[in-house]
């Protein structure tokens, strides 16, 4: 990046080195980092549901692990409703809560636990 702006290759266009070197940063980013602490719509989604299928939820976190697009979520959720169920059937609950948003995503790695008292 030394010796003057950028050229961006098609249009002969200039770049200031402060966007060039932003955009050189965002690249360079795993894709599961975001530079935002919101929720994305989807992971907000998911949340709803996880909520409104688990309502003894102590804690539910949906994060969308794919850059953004949704295609990959990893879940932790803390409920009563696992207590006395192997971690398969837990996991089964979820992935049932899930049915119809499982179906537009490519994988989805979940954790569950009981809360302990």
């Amino acid at each position: 990046m030394a010796g003057g702006p950028a050229q961006w290759p098609s249009s002969g266009a200039t770049a200031s080195s402060s966007a060039l070197t932003f955009v050189s940063v965002l690249w360079q980013l795993p894709l599961h980092h975001r530079m935002f602490a919101t929720q994305t719509e989807g992971e907000l989604r998911v949340t709803q549901i996880l909520k409104e299928k688990f309502p003894r939820a102590t804690a539910i976190k949906v994060t969308d692990i794919s850059g953004g697009c949704g295609a990959m979520y990893e879940i932790k959720i803390e409920s009563e409703e696992f207590k006395e169920k192997r971690t398969v059937q837990q996991h089964q609950m979820v992935n049932q809560a899930l049915k119809e948003e499982i179906k537009g995503m490519h994988g989805l790695r979940i954790f569950t636990s009981v809360p302990k008292r």
